[in-house]
């Protein structure tokens, strides 16, 4: 299975976050421990350090924490195409839409995110950490 994990996911386990980094280390830990593959794009990569590193105070520290997931987590590029798909799509949340875009142009079999609902008409399913693991 593919999954693109969505920044908020990555965050909550890179930084332990209160009442959401169990689930999203479950989520994270598949790709360390099985067959499944799991990807994060690169314009998520920036945002992921940009907020570790707000948190921690220690851009060293956010640096390693990035480092050690990528270990297991694959980058995937965004691409001018996915740009424009992301734009023609007409989403609110263009962040998200540029997440999704990336998600369809790599073959992914869903998104992980604690945010669903900012992801409008999707093909792909659009999953949080929880509804992901009770699929299982």
């Amino acid at each position: 299975m593919r999954l693109l994990i969505d920044a908020n996911v990555i965050l909550d386990y890179l930084l332990s976050r209160q009442g959401f980094s169990e689930q999203a280390k479950q989520v994270i830990e598949l790709a360390r421990y099985s067959v499944d593959f799991e990807f994060v794009s690169s314009s998520a990569v920036t945002d992921i350090f940009y907020h570790a590193n707000r948190e921690l105070k220690n851009s060293f520290e956010a640096q390693d924490r990035i480092s050690e997931l990528i270990q297991f987590v694959s980058v995937l590029n965004v691409t001018e195409q996915d740009i424009r798909t992301a734009l023609d799509m007409r989403w609110k949340d263009f962040e998200d839409a540029v997440q999704y875009a990336v998600a369809l142009a790599n073959h992914v079999d869903a998104v992980i995110t604690r945010n669903a609902k900012d992801f409008e008409r999707t093909e792909i399913p659009v999953l949080t950490p929880a509804e992901f693991l009770d699929a299982l």
